[in-house]
């Protein structure tokens, strides 16, 4: 199916028309095994990693069996998709937005989510919608409200399931589900297919097919990885010298804490280089007009946790940097996903310090790749990793570590990363 078109998977010309607008040259592996399946209306899991193109995956299809079957003049909710961020809802919405404007008559997206003020997605929810976009605790408010009805809903999208999941989602699934018809289609679409995110598909899903994208960010030419060994101490002395140096225009630097992201784009900007950070606890007005400064280009560097590791599409950007190293080889893909998209060259930066190496060894192992160590001049470690002891060995008797004593260590570690700037 390598040579098949949007048309000759069954979409209508207005459709198909519309991706090549949107610059997608040929469907992307998912789309192609998917767009068919949600086409009949067959329920479906889809193993998706970011960059895959999941989103048109399902929102073609969807767009195309609304606009087939249009009912009178008042809207009501017939595709749901259930997303775990502000951000993602955002951006799906805009996907189906965007395509939607190729269909003979217009679609109603309501885009509904917390940390802004309820009242304006309950006037925009007046006359109804025909999609819904939302994260679960923000639904669950409205339909408390009375502002809107699922229970007609057609099709149940989740999208990234097992982040649904992670962020404790569990029990507002549980409760929308309540509130959907029994009769629909389900489409549940996952990085992973860990145990919960098992559970929840053999709950939900009927003679489901099974479809699983390859990560397209790892087998992307475009995107040149590096691994740079550092003291901890000396990270933001580095990443202040690679910015300048390299005139890196648009990087997105990962970091493991809020205070890390404040601390870090604080010190960036006394150094002179346009730097924000990016965080959880941020207002979604503030989190929106960070995000657009940075798309803009009055931001050079976003130092962000991993909120932005998935659902964020910013265009063009050159460089992922990880400053910290992530919590696992899946974050590690998907913070690498943000750049290198379409096609485009991209450039991925993991810093390494002594304290790190083993845990970075682990991602490259699992992940099977095989990459060079390098060392800036004038940035040369002194520090040298702890020895690893041999397989099955568990340490020297009495001298393992207790409790308290990991405590100590792991505290010390942070205050060596954080370091002085």
């Amino acid at each position: 199916m390598t040579d098949s078109t949007f048309a000759s998977l069954g979409l209508s010309e207005p459709l198909a028309r519309a991706c090549v607008q949107a610059g997608f040259a040929q469907p992307t592996a998912i789309q192609q095994q998917a767009i068919p399946a949600v086409l009949a209306g067959q329920d479906l899991l889809g193993l998706a990693p970011t960059g895959s193109g999941k989103t048109a995956a399902f929102a073609l299809p969807l767009l195309q069996r609304l606009a087939a079957e249009s009912r009178g003049w008042r809207r009501t909710v017939r595709v749901l998709v259930l997303v775990p961020t502000r951000e993602l809802a955002a951006q799906v919405g805009e996907v189906f937005r965007s395509l939607g404007h190729a269909l003979p008559a217009p679609l109603k997206v309501a885009v509904l989510y917390g940390g802004v003020s309820v009242n304006p997605q309950m006037m925009g929810l007046r006359g109804g919608a025909d999609v819904v976009v939302a994260t679960p605790g923000r639904l669950l408010d409205l339909l408390e409200r009375n502002a809107l009805d699922i229970s007609r809903v057609e099709t149940l999208v989740l999208d990234e399931a097992d982040r649904l999941l992670d962020l404790g989602f569990s029990e507002e699934l549980q409760r929308v589900l309540q509130e959907l018809p029994a009769r629909r289609q389900n489409l549940l679409f996952s990085a992973t297919f860990a145990g919960g995110v098992q559970a929840l598909a053999g709950g939900l899903l009927h003679d489901a097919v099974r479809i699983e994208a390859a990560a397209p960010e790892l087998e992307q030419p475009a995107i040149v990885q590096r691994v740079v060994e550092v003291d901890a101490a000396r990270r933001t002395e580095l990443l202040r010298h690679l910015v300048r140096q390299e005139r890196w225009r648009r990087a997105l630097v990962f970091v493991a804490t809020r205070y890390a992201t404040e601390h870090l784009a604080r010190k960036l900007c006394d150094a002179g280089i346009p730097a924000a950070p990016l965080h959880g606890e941020m207002s979604q007005g503030g989190r929106t007009e960070v995000l657009d400064a940075f798309k803009a280009g009055r931001t050079d560097v976003l130092v962000t946790t991993d909120l932005a590791a998935r659902g964020i599409d910013i265009p063009a950007l050159e460089v992922v940097v990880n400053y910290d190293l992530p919590r696992s080889p899946t974050h590690y893909v998907h913070r690498i996903g943000r750049t290198g998209r379409a096609g485009a060259p991209g450039l991925a930066v993991s810093f390494v310090s002594a304290d790190t190496d083993a845990h970075f060894r682990l991602i490259a192992s699992r992940q099977h790749l095989s990459l060079p160590r390098e060392q800036v001049p004038g940035f040369e470690p002194v520090e040298t990793a702890a020895p690893v002891a041999e397989k099955g060995v568990g340490g020297i008797k009495g001298k393992r570590p207790s409790k308290k004593d990991k405590l100590r260590a792991a505290a010390a570690a942070a205050a060596r990363r954080a370091g002085p700037g």
